[in-house]
């Protein structure tokens, strides 16, 4: 048997004679294959720079540290002194070193080795102000080969020039070798560096004592032996023990100003002798340098980082083995949570985009062969087989095909460079192979089976069963390949509800569910369309205008057109749910920040650090501090554009005892009443439950609570307990009872949140120190940035901005758009290649009825009646399709994880893009009559009459 041979001239004919349809299938081809071949690696960039943003984001939280203590310095009378700890410190972080692996050493900055006493209160006056003492010590890269040079030499700390004085030196003479200092001794000399600014502000000068106490109320002995400048103050080495290089203000709580006294090698001993044994550990502290950092090696090293943490002694212990701890595994768990969320949701816009594209495509080639139908059935009358008509079909295919997929993705590398990403070929080939396949056989096989259906020789039957009989299976096979596409959309909700959309190669029956959903509308749709312009035109015959009859007819005549529909209706609701898709982003990002927040602005004073000595000093400081923030109170609430303004005392992990369990929930002591009153202006007043009970005063013998559990550990009803800590001398022994008598709203997007009110803790006889200060009202930003308060300030602006900036949220938001933008523009093609095709029928029939008196303007009229349909259905059913996938897959695509949310974002219609959706399938359908009418206002009536010759 010969192979095919394609007739060349055929070919060749066929393509200048349709070359505006194989255009338009070329274009189809490259602006899906160029948007599908951009995005995979457009987000695997995005990912990566999301990693960065989040290390970055995190900053100390997800550094890796290494503690040890320092070998026992007990002697027979008292503590030896060991000169030789800062060479403990250098061993401690060489050894370190030697335990990370190259990929955890690749990523990490140079390490800084060092110690940090406790926070000592200076006593020379009434201010409130503290001191810590640190000594810095700087090591080799921690990457292996690092061209960079450390910004330091080992064993040396940041580079400093001493102004006044010099450095911290021994305060016993070298000669004294170890000497012990005696266990009831007076307290050992410490020498220290001020920075000049420190210096300034306390008035010290070299050789001055600063007088101090630590928290049990010890005096320490700290002298002064040189002011310093540091060489440069944005080391990076300062950004461990900032508070060295100038006073803090703020740091260990409301009022207060933290000084740092610089420690040398030689002064470090003396300073671990002026402390007790623990108190001073000697750390080696890695910082992540975001810069080297990819999701695939952040992985790699969260792994390495549990490993080590696993490994390592307890935090407990007290050999001298090296104890590492990080959040770096934390922060990274959770970008790589985003990112699977992000994944996941890209993927149903791809799908999305790709379903539509090729249904547009299968519209392209039906209108080609269409066209072509007459010429391939002289083709195949004179002898031409359908096996060689596949050939011809399938190399004009192929070649416009590949070389409309070589442009496209073309593009998408020319945007993949421009973006500074690295090109997916594997995932961006996986993306394009379903257009490239259905642009490549819908024309070949649309043609063979036209070509075969125009020539075979089978007729009508007579006999009225066999024709019913035929009807029957021409039904009941389109009910089967209905049936498959809701099977499909059903096992694709099942999966997505189940397990959500997971990275793999299982993403794409969930990814798909929304486009299925779609798909199922479409074809419930395509059922009910030609029942309501049978209505329709059954109704319209009653009527005395003619041209409302000749538009319905053409209308019920055009409705039984299935794929037309279904492509606009796929095309119109799935850009509506890329739209809702962005909307709800936007509403969730609105509604985390003000979650996050709590109000317009906050202000976090820092707790303070440094406990008082006594249970009357502790009163006073828990005084001057609830002073202190009354003052801040006062001073914003009298600021313009200020509404309200309440102070609560926020504790994070307070330990609630239950009858079955331990909850370690949110602890909120605030004014409920104050608090509610603010929450009412806010979009949060949506939060606070209808019944809220008044719990300001106490109820047999304990405090009433609002409770919140994610869990269901916390429940109204149940009696409580809230433990407190052994050592806080202000409030007693013993855990306080609470009552659960009510539900409590979100605050911060805490899981599990306990609310109790100020006035009535206080009546238990425990006083709480505020430590949050909410603002709200137009003004509480400029009023909040403009206080001077030293307190870290959260602005909801603020942080609805960086959240709108975040890599993976950016990129959602524009992939969003562009494929609602891409959806639109096929839908619109779609429908005009839907007119095309019915173009010639329809305007063979109307210009009829011209000759009988129909007039131009008349016959678009009836020609706009006729498309009504497609457009009806493409501005209402479409959009409203869109809305409900939107509401039914958005929970399972984990928006909350971009948004910042604790729970799902409720789906936002996006009213502006549904206007522009109605509008522009509206004026298509304005365009279209006009337009073919411009086309054949050159028809003659002799071409009119001759049949066929449309």
């Amino acid at each position: 048997m010969k192979p095919p041979v394609p007739h060349w001239p055929s070919v060749r004919g066929r393509a200048r004679a349709d070359v505006v349809p194989l255009l338009l299938t070329a274009l189809v081809v490259v602006i899906v294959t160029a948007l599908a071949g951009t995005v995979p690696a457009l987000l695997t960039s995005t990912a990566d720079e999301a990693v960065r943003d989040a290390v970055r984001r995190a900053g100390d939280a997800a550094d890796v540290t290494v503690a040890a203590r320092w070998e026992p310095d007990i002697g027979d009378q008292g503590r030896f002194r060991m000169p030789r700890l800062a060479e403990d410190v250098d061993a401690l972080r060489d050894r370190s070193l030697d335990q990370l692996d190259g990929d955890l050493r690749g990523a990490l900055r140079p390490p800084v080795a060092g110690a940090l006493s406790p926070t000592l209160n200076i006593t020379d006056g009434s201010l409130l102000r503290t001191l810590r003492l640190g000594y810095l010590s700087y090591g080799p890269s921690a990457a292996s080969g690092s061209s960079g040079s450390s910004p330091g030499t080992p064993g040396s700390g940041p580079a400093v020039t001493w102004v006044s004085g010099s450095a911290p030196g021994p305060t016993v003479p070298a000669a004294d070798g170890n000497v012990e200092a005696p266990a009831l001794g007076p307290p050992w000399t410490v020498a220290i560096g001020l920075s000049e600014t420190a210096a300034d502000r306390l008035g010290y000068r070299p050789g001055d004592r600063i007088p101090v106490k630590d928290r049990n109320g010890n005096d320490k002995d700290i002298v002064v032996s040189g002011v310093f400048r540091p060489a440069d103050p944005a080391d990076p080495a300062w950004r461990l023990a900032p508070w060295l290089l100038g006073p803090v203000e703020g740091s260990d709580g409301l009022g207060t100003t933290r000084f740092g006294g610089l420690l040398s090698a030689d002064s470090l001993p003396d300073a671990r002798l002026a402390f007790e044994s623990d108190e001073m550990r000697r750390t080696v502290w890695f910082s992540p340098d975001p810069d080297v950092l990819t999701l695939d090696s952040a992985e790699r090293i969260a792994r390495t980082a549990v490993n080590l943490k696993a490994t390592s002694a307890s935090t407990s212990s007290f050999d001298t083995d090296a104890t590492w701890n990080t959040q770096l595994d934390a922060v990274l768990r959770d970008v790589r949570d985003q990112v699977d969320a992000a994944y996941a949701q890209a993927s149903v816009l791809l799908i999305a985009v790709l379903t539509t594209g090729v249904l547009v495509l299968l519209l392209a080639a039906g209108l080609l062969i269409r066209r072509r139908t007459p010429a391939l059935a002289v083709a195949r009358q004179r002898g031409a087989g359908l096996p060689v008509l596949a050939v011809e079909l399938a190399l004009e295919s192929i070649t416009v095909t590949l070389l409309a997929a070589a442009v496209g993705v073309a593009s998408a590398r020319t945007l993949i460079a421009l973006a500074s990403a690295t090109p997916e070929a594997a995932a961006g080939l996986a993306w394009i192979a379903p257009v490239v396949v259905a642009a490549i056989a819908a024309a070949p096989a649309l043609g063979v089976v036209a070509a075969a259906r125009a020539t075979r020789d089978r007729r009508v039957p007579a006999n009225r069963n066999a024709r019913r009989r035929l009807l029957r299976t021409a039904q009941l096979r389109r009910a089967a390949l209905e049936l498959t596409v809701v099977f499909a959309a059903a096992g694709a909700f099942a999966a997505l509800y189940q397990r959500g959309v997971q990275p793999g190669a299982a993403v794409a029956l969930p990814a798909a569910a929304p486009t299925l959903g779609v798909i199922v509308g479409g074809l419930i749709i395509l059922r009910l369309v030609p029942v309501v312009t049978g209505l329709v035109l059954r109704r319209s015959l009653r009527s005395r205008r003619p041209l409302a009859v000749f538009g319905a007819a053409r209308a019920a005549e055009s409705s039984h057109a299935a794929l037309p529909l279904v492509t606009l209706v796929v095309a119109a609701g799935l850009a509506t749910f890329a739209f809702s898709v962005s909307a709800t982003v936007e509403g969730g990002l609105e509604d985390g920040a003000w979650r996050t927040v709590g109000a317009d602005a906050r202000l976090d004073l820092a707790p303070s650090e440094s406990a008082p000595a006594s249970a009357s000093a502790s009163a006073s400081a828990s005084s001057d501090a609830g002073a202190a923030a009354a003052s801040v109170v006062a001073a914003l609430g009298g600021q313009p554009g200020v509404s309200r303004v309440v102070a609560a005392q926020v504790t994070d992990g307070a330990r609630v005892v239950t009858e079955e369990v331990t909850a370690t929930p949110r602890l909120v002591v605030v004014d409920t009443s104050a608090w509610r009153e603010m929450l009412e202006g806010t979009p949060l007043t949506d939060d606070l439950p209808s019944d809220i009970p008044d719990i300001s005063v106490m109820s047999g013998g304990a405090v009433p609570a609002l409770v919140l559990s994610g869990d269901g550990s916390l429940l109204p009803g149940m009696k409580l307990q809230l433990l407190r800590d052994s050592d806080d001398s202000s409030s007693g022994s013993g855990a306080i009872p609470l009552a659960a008598v009510g539900t409590a709203p979100a605050v911060g997007g805490a899981p599990d949140v306990v609310l109790v009110d100020v006035k009535a803790l206080a009546a238990a006889g425990v006083t709480s120190v505020p430590d949050t200060i909410w603002v709200t009202g137009p003004g509480a930003e400029r009023a909040v940035t403009s206080s001077g308060v030293a307190a870290g300030m959260v602005l909801r602006s603020d942080v609805l901005r960086e959240r709108r900036d975040a890599p993976l949220v950016a990129g959602l938001r524009e992939l969003a758009w562009a494929s609602a933008a891409v959806m639109l523009a096929l839908g619109l093609l779609g429908f005009a290649l839907s007119a095309a095709s019915t173009a010639p029928a329809r305007w063979q029939t109307l210009s009829r009825l011209r000759t009988i008196g129909l007039r131009p303007r008349d016959a678009r009229s009836v020609a706009t009646a006729e498309l009504l349909p497609l457009t009806l259905t493409a501005m209402i059913a479409g959009p409203v399709l869109g809305l409900v996938l939107a509401g039914l897959t958005l929970g399972p695509l984990s928006l909350r994880l971009l948004t910042g949310q604790s729970a799902d974002p409720l789906p936002a219609p996006p009213w502006p893009a549904l206007a522009l959706v109605a509008a522009l399938f509206l004026a298509a359908a304005r365009t279209v009559a006009p337009l073919e009418a411009a086309l054949r206002r050159r028809q003659r009536l002799s071409e009119v009459l001759r049949v066929g010759s449309l």
